[in-house]
């Protein structure tokens, strides 16, 4: 299949469109509870309203703070992020009753675009194991060196056709759109940081582990 390169302008856009599915639910929620509240008497309705209002501005927080790492010019001023901050915004994103996250590494600073593909490996994990399960993530080296590997370990965990291809560059269909431009930035980060993403797919796991091009495991 053929390498596909994305104009800057579709690629602003179709990331844009990420976010905006990302947050609209919990705004749409919050807009609802709202409603609720302006014409609701009950009591137990109101407190359901709230309840509503507080858990999808979490919610929606969330995911903001975790796109604007994992996608945005978050810390432009630097060349490093704290893996700390990395770890919150995950943590808060993927972190539930569902899925549980293990952060292995020792907080430090690491390149800006090599936290960013972490973050990218962290949210494709997380879509193999829709039931619920443990992600994994792991550092190795440091700087210019660091390579990663995360893995989600659950019941039957799946990869989404296609996914693989996409992170490679080379979407099967031989275009991008807004439900497939996450995996395909992961690939485009991890280029730009000398990395190639392997993927492996196993009885009780998917492993994403980035290592420099052309280096076997």
């Amino acid at each position: 299949m053929t390498m596909v390169a994305l104009a800057p302008m579709d690629l602003a856009a179709l990331l844009c469109s990420r976010v905006c599915h990302d947050v609209i639910s919990p705004v749409g929620a919050i807009v609802n509870g709202l409603e609720v509240l302006e014409d609701e008497k009950d009591p137990e309705m109101r407190q359901f309203a709230i309840d509503l209002i507080k858990k999808s501005a979490a919610s929606a927080s969330a995911r903001l703070q975790f796109c604007r790492l994992a996608f945005g010019a978050a810390g432009s001023l630097g060349a490093s992020i704290d893996t700390g901050d990395a770890e919150a915004v995950t943590r808060g994103l993927i972190g539930g009753d569902k899925v549980t996250l293990a952060w292995n590494p020792p907080r430090q600073f690491a390149p800006k675009n090599k936290v960013k593909l972490l973050l990218n490996l962290c949210l494709i994990a997380a879509t193999t194991i829709p039931r619920g399960g443990v992600i994994f993530v792991d550092l190795s080296g440091q700087d210019d060196s660091l390579g990663m590997k995360v893995q989600a370990r659950g019941a039957n965990p799946k990869l989404a056709s296609g996914v693989a291809d996409l992170v490679a560059g080379r979407p099967e269909s031989g275009a991008v759109d807004a439900h497939s431009i996450q995996p395909y930035f992961t690939g485009m980060v991890a280029r730009e940081c000398g990395l190639e993403v392997a993927i492996t797919v196993e009885a009780e796991s998917v492993t994403l582990e980035a290592r420099p091009t052309g280096v076997k495991a």
